[in-house]
């Protein structure tokens, strides 16, 4: 694997302090709660630990320093300890969501230090401990995630040249392996990034990894014996199914991975149900160049549009997420390509994916809802989403029925009812569950006879207090008295001071205020205890109940996973059905042949924006027929052309309809781009470097099936070295057969004769020293050249546009000179261009014009001549 030279430091020097307690040494001399405190830092030193107290979590000395920078937070003190004041800085607990999502954005790390204990009974600090540890690549939280995102954590178990590599999307039960040779882990990690990395200790460090993702385990985390015990626990004898034991570095990366999430999350992770190999032989391949370049998921533009926001019409989360793995994973020609096809050619006919798409509406991301379930991790809001999701599965499956296809039957299979668990939540809870548990209201009426008594006393309270403070009254005979309550105090008796009598002997004193005296007595006391005591016993009653509640659907986690993987697969493929209608796309053709037609062939993100302006280009590759060379003027429309050919046949290797008229497209096994490029200032590669780089890449790694898209290769050099690298690259895979579009702007390359290629050139029109682009691609090289037109077109003042012409004419001229003492056979650097007059004769069919016409064309070549100093 690439790597750095300075090997990563050693475990122990590499985690964090705790503070004083490292200096002083002396816990003993620290309070009893500050020894809590720094008892549960030692478990998770490289972590910012939120110690639950009452109302708030409190962070103290370093940690408390480093939130109130990271969070805008106050910094503070609390007392003494040690002989010491102690910084502290907190944050409300009914807030803490948004300062957890702000501090797992900034890659850090945060324990929750829980209160587990009654303090009521506690004698000293009430115990506390650590819940979960929130780390970048093991959140859960709802509130932490985003809906479109999946934050992934990765393993790497290195091995002589091998790697094996296991990512893990926590929030969705997903498990992913693959085992590469070590010179293949750069690209990988670029192609995927993640959020959160480990490794075993002393590994070195991969290129282009952030040190602040990267954390170093102890090596035995990663030794055989205790990752097989791991998977035995996890998987037991299904481990054989999942087709991945020839990969024993990538099972050993999986093992090391769960151990750390559980490690983190403080539970067993039941919602992995499976390992997914991930085979390079299924996968058509896109490095990350070509990701960025062809705008797949990311704008090169910052918000701009992609090919991800144009497909992205699905109804669920859990389908936008799953489509959007697809695009970064497409698979070559096979089975499941094939499969995915099938349905949304399904899908197209009739009424089209309308139906079956708002059956979709409203349907919850159950997939991350389920995790948090399987974890003990989950809220009444939870389950609740979790019961409108059941509540909309029949109508999805009626109206998977009513289309009458067979390719949509495996949906009607997958998708369960769970009549029984839906009718239990329906029962269960209330219509609008609060967010938490804490105040309690989320059990309906009538689901538990115990709660309903419960909170009848506590809803009966008021009356019996109006009751009580009548009976006062008339036994005391004091008309002000009232009975009141405030959580301080409780109940009390209040007396006004402006009453002047007699105070009955069995009322006791509980405050005095500025304008009145309050008491209490037995009767009062009795009923205070009775509500008091109600309140709690429901409250933890209804605890009881959610508890049952999640025993009763965590046996039913796996079933619901496999059906809510079935409706996001539903949801995407209706998507693009969606699109294929909607965009007046063709269904591609998928042949053995080493062929690639296209007919009137669109890129679809630059359509969407133009509309019924964009040109539509054919293309046809075949035995004879592999390269194309594109030449013509810059905006002309050469980069959308071969974005558009590449953008076709990653849509085709994710089961989608294609922008064209027809496709036909022959086995591919991946897509190269060379398109742009921009310095790399921070690795310290000029332009020309970084596309060196590039074209280094598909040179080594390019074969007969391969897409290969390169603009402009040689640009940021000398001429001549410029155009030999370019010449040199086009020999090197014309010889490989790589089915390749080459656009450039050295005219001499068109001279070439190899095996494979054709020329074609983006056609243009002149007039009056103005450029018109017709964006149609045409056999045959360009003509001439365009830039001093375009150049006009940008703002170039006209001096400079003038100066420029008069420039060209002398290196014309000189180049033309050098040709009558050179042998023909010499490459011209600046080989002259037809004269635009010329050009626009050998245009002209002089048979077919009117008199009129000819006299027009003649006043035309006349000014032609004229701008050109004739």
């Amino acid at each position: 694997m690439e790597q750095c030279s300075t090997p990563a430091p050693p475990l122990a020097e590499r985690k964090r302090g705790v503070g004083p307690v490292n200096e002083s040494g002396a816990i003993r001399q620290h309070t009893p709660m500050m020894r809590q405190y720094f008892g549960l830092k030692e478990q998770c030193p490289d972590a910012l630990l939120f110690y639950r107290m009452g109302d708030f979590y409190e962070l103290f000395f370093d940690d408390a320093e480093k939130a109130a920078q990271l969070l805008g937070i106050t910094l503070t003190s609390r007392g003494q300890s040690a002989g010491r004041a102690i910084p502290m800085a907190g944050v409300p607990v009914q807030s803490v969501d948004g300062y957890l999502a702000k501090l797992v954005r900034l890659g850090e790390r945060v324990a929750i230090g829980e209160q587990i204990g009654d303090p009521a009974t506690a004698k000293g600090p009430v115990e506390r401990a650590i819940v979960r540890i929130i780390t970048p690549g093991t959140i859960i939280d709802g509130a932490l995630l985003d809906g479109g995102q999946e934050p992934l954590l990765l393993a790497l178990c290195p091995e002589g040249t091998r790697c094996g590599m296991a990512w893990l999307d926590a929030a969705g039960g997903h498990l992913m392996v693959r085992e590469v040779a070590d010179t293949a882990v750069a690209d990988i990690l670029a192609r995927r990034p993640a959020a959160e990395i480990i490794a075993p200790e002393d590994t070195p460090v991969p290129a282009g990894i952030d040190p602040k993702k990267l954390q170093f385990l102890e090596k035995t985390g990663f030794q055989t014996r205790r990752c097989d015990a791991v998977l035995e626990r996890y998987f037991g004898e299904r481990l054989v199914g999942f087709g991945c034991n020839d990969w024993p570095l990538a099972l050993r990366a999986a093992a090391a991975l769960l151990n750390y999430a559980e490690t983190r999350l403080r539970s067993s992770l039941s919602q992995i149900q499976r390992i997914h190999p991930e085979r390079a032989e299924e996968e058509l391949h896109l490095d990350a160049t070509a990701l960025r370049a062809l705008e797949v998921v990311e704008s090169l533009q910052g918000n701009g549009p992609t090919l991800l926001t144009l497909l992205q019409k699905t109804q669920t989360t859990m389908g936008a997420r799953l489509l959007r793995r697809w695009l970064l994973r497409p698979l070559r020609q096979g089975p499941v390509v094939a499969a995915r096809q099938e349905v949304v050619a399904a899908l197209t006919q009739g009424s089209g994916p309308v139906a079956i798409q708002k059956a979709l509406h409203g349907i919850a991301d159950a997939e991350r809802i389920l995790t948090r379930i399987a974890l003990n991790n989950t809220s009444p809001r939870d389950l609740a989403q979790l019961r409108s999701t059941l509540q909309a599965l029949p109508g999805l499956r009626l109206v998977i029925q009513e289309t009458g296809n067979p390719a949509l039957d495996v949906f009607e299979q997958r998708i369960t009812l769970f009549v029984t668990l839906r009718t239990l939540l329906e029962k269960a809870l209330v219509d609008t569950p609060p967010m938490t548990q804490r105040d309690g209201g989320y059990i309906r009426a009538g689901h538990d006879g115990e709660l309903d008594r419960l909170q009848q006393l506590s809803q009966n309270l008021q009356e019996v207090l109006r009751d009580l403070e009548q009976q006062e009254r008339q036994r005391t005979g004091i008309a002000q008295l009232k009975i009141q309550f405030n959580r301080v105090h409780g109940f009390y008796i209040e007396i006004a001071r402006s009453y002047q009598g007699p105070i009955p002997d069995d009322y006791r004193r509980r405050q005095t205020t500025k304008n009145a005296e309050r008491y209490i007595n037995d009767a009062l006391k009795a009923i205070e205890d009775q509500a008091l005591s109600a309140e709690s016993l429901a409250l933890s009653r209804e605890r009881l109940l959610f508890t049952q509640l999640l025993q009763t659907i965590s046996p039913e986690v796996p079933a619901l996973q496999d059906a809510m993987a079935a409706v996001a697969e539903l949801d995407a493929l209706s998507t693009l059905a969606e699109r294929a209608v909607t965009l007046h796309w063709c269904a591609p053709h998928f042949v053995t042949e080493p062929v690639l037609h296209i007919h009137d062939g669109r890129h679809p993100v630059v359509e969407a924006q133009i509309g019924s302006n964009f040109v539509p280009n054919d293309l046809d590759f075949d035995e004879e027929r592999r390269m194309l060379l594109i030449t013509g003027p810059n905006m002309g429309g050469k980069s959308t052309y071969m974005r558009q050919t590449a953008l076709i046949v990653l849509l085709a290797h994710i089961g989608s309809w294609v922008p064209a008229r027809e496709a036909v497209i022959g086995p591919v096994d991946q897509i190269f781009t060379r398109i742009g490029a921009a310095d790399d200032l921070a690795g310290g590669r000029s332009t020309f470097m970084v596309e060196m780089s590039e074209t280094a890449r598909i040179l080594h790694l390019a074969t007969a099936q391969s897409l290969v898209i390169l603009d402009e290769i040689g640009r940021g050099t000398a001429t001549h070295d410029g155009l030999s690298i370019a010449w040199a690259t086009a020999e090197a895979l014309a010889e490989r057969g790589a089915r390749t579009l080459f656009a450039t702007h050295y005219f001499e390359l068109t001279e070439m004769d190899l095996p494979g290629l054709r020329n074609a050139h983006l056609d243009a029109l002149t007039q009056d020293d103005q450029v018109v682009f017709l964006h149609r691609v045409e056999s045959g090289p360009a003509a001439q050249s365009y830039g001093l037109a375009v150049a006009r077109l940008a703002g170039v003042p006209d001096p400079v546009v003038q100066r420029a012409r008069q420039r060209l004419r002398q290196l014309e001229e000189s180049s033309r000179s050098s040709l009558s003492h050179t042998a023909p056979a010499q490459l011209s650097l600046f080989q002259a261009a037809p004269h635009p007059a010329v050009y626009r004769l050998s245009q002209v069919e002089p048979d077919q014009l009117s008199p009129r016409q000819a006299l027009d064309l003649v006043y035309a070549l006349k000014e032609l001549a004229r701008q050109d100093g004739l």
